[in-house]
């Protein structure tokens, strides 16, 4: 069984301290460029997903060349009813 020393807790403290400034030099070398592909990825997927929209609704408007006008009423919103929640009182003054 080992007994705890000094010098023991100071390589420990030694190694934790190295590990941390290693770690630190490599994120900062290799942060950047990581953020950089996840940037330029999510990019891509937006310009993807926009000329999907894009072509998706060009061939609904090339379909529907005919002079036919469709209103759907399913989703549209109904008015709002004002409610009345009381009387209007005027008040005089009394002199």
């Amino acid at each position: 069984m080992q007994e705890a020393s000094f010098t023991n807790l100071f390589k420990t403290i030694m190694w934790i301290i190295a590990f941390y400034y290693i770690f630190k030099f490599l994120a900062r070398i290799f942060l950047p460029v990581l953020v950089k592909k996840a940037v330029e990825k999510a990019g891509e997927n937006f310009q993807r997903q926009q000329q999907y929209s894009q072509d998706n609704s060009w061939q609904q408007t090339r379909n529907n060349n005919n002079d036919e006008i469709i209103i759907n009423t399913a989703n549209a919103k109904k008015p709002r009813e004002t409610k009345k929640i009381g009387d209007y009182v005027d008040y005089e003054e009394i002199d």
